[in-house]
């Protein structure tokens, strides 16, 4: 047989093995990021410093990798540049909340706890714990987020320096407190003012507005803040979206034990609010009324029935925004009129 018919019928060499896309994950700091391009214990994590040059060398070599996921820690707004950039560019990426990295380390037996083994500990949590990929928003949208939090942080202020000038006997010192406390109130009205005007301009917003705002109990601190801080409402179901919150009961059972439900987790700036809320439509909205009246003539702790009123109105929001009902077009709400 000649050497080319040898050539024709010999088998043909196997396909190089593919290889999967890797799970990223990058430690951000104030000064640099640490990426980490596998999920081995042993990966070789690359440093760059945490500024624009840095940022574009990490998403050209994200871009050029393909990766399964980036994951990233939130860090108080330190992420913010990088992420923003990855998502611009249309890479997936993760942003999830530290504690529960932390508790994953602990579970894998890592316990110590640096910024070059932190990264390699996200890019496993990325693929063992399979986080929730981020959505790019809008300019709008995260302008909302901002007015919202920057609101937030001064009515925060604001009582901390109420109570400090109840406590204060010192007339000069209650002078200048009054000082801090005339310019934080104008400051809240002036963000007051900018939220009402960037919702009203755009219609996805003020048609969620208008929604929320028919709700007996639901003002324009609790609307703005939903829209800002809780853009899954209306997208998920009750129990995830309660869930979100932090007002979802968790259980606490071993084998015939069955232990006592309790609440954890969740975004505390958007529970803060609804909690205030609630205490409001527990007084003038007529379904969690009822429903109040209903827990506490059952025996419910007063704090217990206020967590499950949360988790009543969180639902019905959410069923509102899901199917584009305003509060008078609820079946729960059509009930209730014809039976009184």
């Amino acid at each position: 047989m000649s050497a080319a018919n040898r050539l024709t019928t010999s088998p043909s060499a196997p396909d190089a093995a593919v290889e999967p896309p890797p799970y990223i994950g990058i430690d951000v700091a104030k000064d640099k990021l640490d990426v980490s391009r596998s999920e081995a214990a042993d990966a070789v994590v690359d440093t760059f410093a945490n500024d624009a040059p840095g940022i574009v060398q990490i998403v050209g070599r994200m871009l050029a990798a393909r990766p399964a996921m980036i994951v990233i820690e939130s860090t108080g707004g330190l992420e913010r540049p990088l992420l923003e950039a990855l998502l611009d560019d249309g890479l997936p990426v993760a942003l999830v909340h530290p504690g529960r990295v932390r508790y994953f380390a602990k579970g894998l037996g890592v316990l110590a706890k640096t910024d070059r083994i932190d990264a390699r500990v996200l890019a496993r949590f990325g693929k063992l714990a399979a986080p929730r990929l981020r959505e790019k928003r809008s300019k709008t949208e995260a302008e909302l987020r901002d007015l919202v939090a920057c609101r937030r942080q001064l009515v925060t202020t604001r009582t901390q320096q109420s109570n400090r000038r109840g406590a204060t006997v010192s007339r000069a010192a209650r002078k200048s407190i009054d000082a801090v406390l005339a310019t934080l109130d104008k400051q809240i009205a002036s963000l007051d003012k900018q939220i009402r005007a960037l919702i009203d301009a755009d219609d996805d917003f003020k048609h969620l507005d208008k929604l929320l705002r028919s709700v007996p109990g639901v003002g324009p601190t609790l609307a703005a803040t939903l829209a800002a801080e809780l853009p899954e409402i209306g997208q998920a179901d009750r129990q995830r979206v309660c869930a979100l919150v932090g007002v979802a009961p968790f259980a606490d059972d071993s084998g015939t034990t069955r232990g006592k439900r309790s609440i954890r987790g969740g975004r505390a700036s958007v529970r803060n609010v609804l909690y205030m809320a609630t205490l409001a439509a527990i007084r003038c909205n007529p379904v969690i009324k009822v429903f109040a009246q209903r827990l506490e003539v059952n025996g419910k702790l007063k704090k217990v029935g206020i967590v499950a009123c949360i988790r009543k109105l969180v639902s019905l929001l959410n069923a509102m925004i899901r199917d584009g009902l305003t509060w008078q077009e609820l079946n729960v709400v059509k009930k209730l009129a014809n039976n009184h």
